[in-house]
């Protein structure tokens, strides 16, 4: 029994730490301090550790030698090789959703649409990051790959910190996401593939241009 209560403590510790930096409490570049977060969360050093340990896998966090561990910084050139894997992959994904979405699917995507309009209105950041990613999960599950699923699960992950730079561009997310559920509502495979193309050459243009601004 007390086996099954410290990997339950550690799974509970690893999803705040990770919602931490999804919610960009934690920025990439940040310190993780080890010390207040147990304090704060009221557990010991080992729940922590073990939850940075499986982050660093995720290639989230990254120990610096002498230094600690901190939130991984994706160069600009890392970020666009990131996108360019998710393109291909999302593509793929759009088309085999096209051909198996239900319409309970179909109906949470609308309504994660309205939520994203209201968030997007209220400028809050954060609460775009999460519906941004539920519904570009809400395509992965439809296509009914798993492989493709998992692959994409896993960089999604990867890029949740990246949405600090959004924020001049909500309106044209929502457009491209808006675009992507009416070809998959209306069950059509190549006008979704194009759209999630569109989408993450957006991104990738954004990545550009907040580089050469010096932002990142």
């Amino acid at each position: 029994m007390a086996v099954i209560v410290r990997e339950g403590l550690r799974d509970i510790v690893y999803k705040r730490l990770h919602e931490m930096i999804e919610d960009s409490r934690f920025v990439p570049g940040t310190r993780i301090n080890v010390e207040q977060l147990t304090e704060e969360m009221g557990v010991s050093r080992t729940p922590i550790w073990q939850a940075i340990g499986k982050l660093e896998k995720e290639g989230l966090l990254v120990s610096v030698p002498n230094k600690g561990v901190f939130v991984k910084v994706l160069s600009p050139e890392e970020s666009i090789d990131l996108y360019s894997v998710r393109e291909v992959l999302e593509c793929m994904a759009a088309e085999l959703a096209a051909v198996h979405i239900t319409g309970k699917t179909i109906d949470r995507m609308e309504k994660n649409l309205a939520e994203q309009r209201e968030v997007i209105a209220a400028k809050d950041l954060v609460a775009y990051g999460r519906l941004d990613a539920l519904f570009h999960e809400s395509v992965y599950k439809a296509s009914t790959n798993n492989y493709l699923i998992d692959i994409l699960g896993d960089i999604q992950k990867k890029m949740r910190p990246m949405v600090m730079h959004m924020q001049d561009i909500l309106n044209d997310l929502y457009t491209d996401h808006t675009i992507l559920f009416n070809a998959l509502k209306a069950g059509d495979p190549q006008a979704a593939r194009e759209s999630f193309r569109i989408h993450n050459e957006r991104m990738k243009s954004l990545i550009r241009n907040v580089a050469d601004s010096g932002s990142v």
